[in-house]
């Protein structure tokens, strides 16, 4: 099974680095420093598991990677719209996509039934962009529960958890799934093949939502946002709205907005994703995180008043990203 990380940064580069590690068909899509790095001095994690070293096969050049069987998206989010048209040379007739974006991914609502089968969030993927790139008949959903950053080019932290699930939309366990999962579990990950993945989908977002952009706009980390008696109070608000916003999509999520709480805190000093590309200066994937729940409560017409200011902040925030010192 030939593979294709596009976009090897945090969470690419790791599960990279790990399917390297266990002698994978794997070649890691990346630019500038980081794939300058990796080119020169091979790729480094540090973790409490076992630090390592690999030499794995990378690129900045998707024309010269030729066909693949999957294409494992590393890239946030918001990269992906100009992303994904170049993607097409990877493709085959049989090639899977497999999505980790954090929030609600493009392709969620296409195959859905229903009033809203089909509809596209403009916040998510503006003017249809990646679907028009990507068919959905492609694509595998995943989700990553582990922390990772880079803490310089080349050489990625890894802070914890190994999980890694997969889902297909229709939520079928298939063949195609089963088999990237057996390769993602011999370079040391769990990976379960999820029948349920749009409700594991807003499981994740409900602290992502909150968590995220909050990190961002104080500086805070996990354990210290759950345990401040005033923001952990505007974090449940977050959650209630969007726990509100999934049970009008037919939704149950099988876990309280306390045991949210209380996992976040576990994880400890942990920066989000979101907060270290504010500090480090990228865009945060505030869009398909915070404002696609905005959208989707306003075409469902469920109140969104907490989400809607910390939206609000966190947008202007990634305005002036690299203007503030800390």
């Amino acid at each position: 099974m030939r593979i294709v990380i596009a976009g090897a940064g945090a969470i690419g580069g790791y599960i990279g680095a790990r399917l390297a590690q266990a002698g994978a068909d794997v070649v890691l899509f990346a630019r500038g420093p980081h794939l300058r790095a990796m080119q020169e001095r091979g790729l480094r994690v540090q973790s409490a598991d076992g630090d390592f070293e690999v030499k794995p096969q990378v690129s900045g050049d998707l024309a010269s990677i030729g066909i693949a069987d999957v294409v494992l998206l590393g890239v946030k989010a918001h990269s992906l719209t100009a992303l994904a048209p170049d993607l097409r040379v990877l493709f085959g007739p049989d090639t899977v996509v497999v999505s980790t974006q954090n929030g609600v991914p493009w392709w969620y609502f296409q195959g859905v039934g229903g009033e809203l089968d089909g509809l596209r969030l403009e916040r998510v993927d503006p003017g249809g962009v990646i679907a028009g790139a990507i068919e959905s008949r492609r694509i595998v959903g995943s989700l990553a529960y582990f922390a990772t950053d880079i803490v310089e080019p080349g050489v990625i932290h890894h802070t914890e958890g190994q999980r890694l699930s997969l889902g297909e939309p229709d939520g079928t366990k298939s063949e195609r799934a089963k088999r990237i999962a057996d390769a993602l579990i011999a370079a040391g990950f769990r990976c379960p093949v999820s029948t349920r993945f749009r409700q594991e989908i807003w499981v994740k977002l409900l602290g992502n939502v909150a968590f995220n952009p909050i990190s961002a706009l104080t500086g805070g980390t996990l354990e210290q946002l759950a345990r401040h008696p005033a923001v952990s109070g505007v974090i449940r608000d977050v959650m209630a709205e969007t726990e509100a916003v999934a049970a009008r999509l037919g939704i149950a999520l099988p876990i309280t907005i306390e045991q949210r709480m209380a996992g976040a805190e576990k994880v400890g000093a942990h920066k989000t994703s979101m907060l270290q590309d504010y500090e480090a200066g990228r865009p945060m994937e505030i869009e398909p995180v915070v404002g696609a729940v905005v959208e989707l409560g306003e075409r469902l017409g469920v109140p969104m008043t907490a989400t809607r200011v910390v939206y609000a902040c966190a947008r202007m925030l990634d305005e002036h990203r690299g203007q503030r010192s800390h």
